[in-house]
């Protein structure tokens, strides 16, 4: 009895063949650009996310436990280049590099200006930030060098210097000294966020421990995964190594940039509503097919009632043919959305001047859809669980019909 309903649905979808074919046509073409979409929306996450954090915070970093909230100058970790190197052999992981921060007041011959002072470790910290590779004119700071110092463009607009000039600046120290130096301007960066070209300055870090009279110490050891799936893996081996936490904290990306995982969730958001006008509109051609052919088989369907078939079977009938005319459009859209995706997976995808764009901010030049099995399901069973629900209307439709009345129907 099935499989002469299954064939009877089967035969029901093709009396109209054309007619069928566009229905299923509009889900195919939905369910692969929601495939694709989707898709590209997951990775162009990743590489926003992977951008925002190689700019500078890195994925994960450890800190005196009060410095996130309070970055003062005395919240600070001991042997931070020590420490760093542990860490790199112990992850087996080479970007990771240590820093220390602070504020001060530079000074060319014409001008003065504060700005945050950060003394990096110039041999790895070109594994963990990009601001290395976004020095425009000049050079980057060499490793171990001293007395060097790069500094961003809008600053170095408005203290007047370019490259192989002096500036000096004064801040103070961790003991509570003064801490001074002058530093000869070798390397002027252009990062794209005027708060950091405005404010921020690079120096070596063993010459600012020297000259913030910091020992050995740092403020914060930072650590860039090779992928962002990598960082709880991270967190948790780092997490179990730590025999103080009241001395020394781990912190994620989620923690040093919140703002992040908002700014993405907004996306979603807003994506997503574009995403259910598609789907309605698909399930409005699905109400629209069955509800003809509810419409044009009234007589037949009046007959079969009038041989004793129940509206409930007629309902299910219905609702059998939208179910194979669903799976058809899901498979294949599946199927041809996978296909594109997972070629652009491979080779990119540029937008018109993303080129210009990435060689300008050091970021990569083309996206890459990230390619899952969330983003390959998510939106097609959402268009066939519409399709579904649009084909209720016209099976309930059924529940009315007088078989007397419906075979006198023209």
């Amino acid at each position: 009895m099935k499989s002469v309903v299954l064939r009877m649905a089967w035969r029901n979808l093709w009396r109209h063949g054309r007619r069928t074919w566009l229905t299923v046509g509009a889900m195919i073409f939905s369910n692969s650009l929601l495939v694709f979409s989707i898709s590209l929306q997951f990775g162009s996450y990743d590489m926003m996310i992977d951008n925002s954090l190689q700019t500078f915070s890195g994925h994960i970093q450890l800190q005196h436990p009060s410095y996130l909230d309070q970055p003062k100058m005395r919240y600070t970790l001991a042997d931070i280049v020590a420490n760093a190197q542990k860490l790199r052999d112990e992850l087996a992981l080479e970007s990771i590099s240590a820093r220390a921060s602070g504020f001060a007041l530079a000074s060319s011959n014409k001008r003065s200006h504060g700005i945050q002072l950060l003394g990096v470790d110039a041999k790895h910290e070109p594994l963990v930030s990009t601001f290395p590779g976004l020095v425009n004119e000049g050079r980057y700071l060499g490793p171990g060098a001293q007395e060097e110092i790069v500094i961003g463009s809008i600053l170095a607009r408005n203290l007047k210097v370019g490259i192989g000039d002096e500036l000096s600046f004064l801040g103070s120290g961790l003991d509570e000294s003064f801490a001074a130096g002058v530093v000869t301007v070798v390397g002027i960066f252009e990062s794209g966020i005027p708060d950091l070209d405005r404010a921020m300055a690079q120096i070596n870090l063993g010459y600012f421990q020297d000259s913030f009279a910091m020992q050995r110490a740092g403020h914060s050891i930072v650590i860039r995964a090779a992928h962002i799936d990598d960082v709880d893996g991270l967190m948790a081996r780092i997490s179990a190594g730590i025999d103080d936490p009241s001395r020394i904290v781990p912190r994620d990306w989620n923690e040093l940039q919140p703002g992040l995982r908002q700014a993405i969730q907004a996306d979603m958001t807003s994506a997503w509503f574009m995403y259910i006008v598609l789907i309605v509109l698909v399930a409005f051609s699905v109400l629209n097919t069955q509800l003809m052919s509810v419409l044009e088989r009234t007589r037949e369907f009046g007959t079969m009632m009038a041989l004793g078939l129940k509206p409930i079977h007629l309902a299910r009938l219905v609702m059998l043919e939208t179910g194979m005319m669903t799976a058809l459009g899901l498979l294949l859209g599946i199927t041809l959305g996978a296909l594109i995706t997972a070629y652009l997976s491979v080779v990119g995808f540029s937008y018109p001047g993303m080129e210009e764009m990435a060689v300008k901010f050091n970021l990569p030049d083309r996206m890459y859809p990230a390619i899952s099995p969330l983003s390959l399901t998510l939106g097609p069973v959402i268009v066939a669980l519409g399709s579904l629900l649009a084909a209720i209307y016209p099976a309930l439709r059924l529940n009315r019909l007088q078989p007397i009345e419906a075979m006198r129907a023209v």
